[in-house]
């Protein structure tokens, strides 16, 4: 029997201004890698005869008849395939302006982030309003695609211009790893291998790029923080009666057996004295005893002393306590189409944790144009800006630089639940943007 291949995986997204080519790019990118089905290449072809053009490889990632419709992809649409190399998750996000939240949703996990500029545009605001995006979420890896190459007739002055502008915006915005590729989605240009019409581009091509990144840093090597979940203790005689455990999945780092822990926001110390993990067969589920727990891995652990423990609490390393806060300063990427004020009463979604907050101060906006923050008295629908808020109950944060997860959290409107904001903790200098 022939042991599975096991290929890294990369998380990959996608963004860029209306009719840029994203759709385009990556249906290019997954026909030439041979991801898709004969049927679904046939049933393209019927289409795209029909209307009466060339084949569309836009339709190989647009599913939805409204964004037929509208010729404009108005959701995350998530592709999945895999070349002999790697494995790849693809989030392909819209590029007009009202749907920058899908923008932040989509390249919130992502490992590479593409960007692409209409050779013919050049860098629109939207541009660098997904640059801006992408920097804030420290996202590593950011590949700038001039798509349409072919439409300035390969032009190496053209692209030129475009990756020296997007260059310098990257360094505002504290983007380390910018590569820029002349492409050409509908031809094919520098997608899956190097193309003879751009003999002055010596760089690698986008499939290369993908198949070489590096995905984002091991979170399994940072400080403990596991935010509870949920409390299982069994109603039952039998053995398990007197079960106490915590279930969640560790955030970051790796959490054993014998470790010297805190419970937060309580503050109490303790110690691991069980992990248990769920294993699933054909026939049963039954419960295993571990060892230790790494980050991303979902398990319930049991400690020595009995404290008060409860869904939003969070267990970290006994020496790396971020301790508790009752106000933040953060970057918030505005969500919705209801202005922010100061005053504004919403619920704050941190890990397990939600709580009532409310605005104290709105210290300034992102210009696009000079890439400054400039003061501001609220926000508006996809403004990106700086806030302080007033928590209810103490979180258990850390800044965003040096914790993803626990660093960040949503905004939410208190009365229908709708998301409003993703938003970033500041460090301690209150720099982010």
């Amino acid at each position: 029997m022939s042991t599975p291949i096991q290929r890294q995986l990369l998380r990959l997204a996608t963004a860029g201004s209306v009719d840029d080519g994203k759709s385009t790019l990556v249906g290019r990118l997954l026909h030439d890698c041979k991801a898709i089905l004969a049927d679904q290449i046939a049933h393209v072809k019927t289409v795209s005869e029909a209307r009466g053009g060339d084949f569309d490889f836009a339709l190989l990632t647009d599913g939805l008849r409204a964004e037929r419709e509208q010729g404009i992809t108005i959701d995350v649409a998530y592709r999945y395939f895999a070349t002999d190399k790697r494995s790849f998750i693809l989030a392909d996000c819209p590029g007009h302006v009202q749907y920058t939240r899908n923008t932040v949703t989509g390249a919130s996990t992502a490992d590479v982030v593409i960007i692409l500029v209409d050779a013919r545009h050049g860098v629109l605001e939207q541009t660098r309003r997904h640059l801006a995006v992408v920097g804030l979420l420290r996202v590593p890896h950011v590949v700038l695609a001039v798509n349409k190459i072919d439409l300035v007739n390969y032009d190496e002055a053209v692209y030129t211009g475009i990756a020296k502008e997007v260059g310098q915006l990257a360094d505002q915005l504290g983007i380390a790893d910018l590569k820029t590729i002349p492409v050409s989605a509908l031809v094919g240009d520098n997608i899956v291998e190097r193309s003879e019409n751009t003999p002055w581009y010596d760089g690698p091509a986008l499939l290369e790029v993908l198949e070489t990144a590096t995905g984002r840093s091991d979170i399994s090597g940072r400080a403990l923080r596991f935010p509870v979940q949920y409390v299982i203790r069994p109603q039952t005689d039998d053995e398990y009666r007197d079960y106490r455990g915590y279930s969640g999945t560790v955030a970051s780092g790796t959490v054993s057996v014998g470790d010297d822990v805190i419970v937060l926001p309580a503050g109490r110390r303790t110690t691991v004295s069980g992990i248990d993990r769920a294993v699933v067969t054909a026939t049963a589920t039954a419960v295993a005893e571990r060892p230790n727990a790494v980050a991303g891995e979902a398990v319930t652990v049991r400690l020595a002393d009995n404290i008060d423990v409860a869904r939003g609490s969070v267990i970290v390393a006994a020496g790396s306590s971020p301790g508790t806060r009752r106000e933040l300063s953060a970057t918030v990427a505005w969500l919705s189409e209801r202005p922010l004020t100061v005053g504004a009463r919403l619920l704050i979604k941190h890990t397990t944790t939600t709580a009532q907050a409310i605005v104290t101060k709105i210290t300034g906006v992102l210009d696009l144009d000079t890439l400054g923050v400039i003061d501001a008295a609220g926000l508006d629908l996809n403004d990106i800006g700086k806030v302080q808020l007033k928590i209810a109950a103490p979180l258990a944060a850390d800044p965003y630089s040096s914790n993803t997860i626990t660093g960040s959290f949503l905004l939410i409107d208190a009365h229908d639940g709708w998301t409003l904001a993703a938003g970033m903790i500041d460090d301690e200098e209150g720099e982010l943007l």
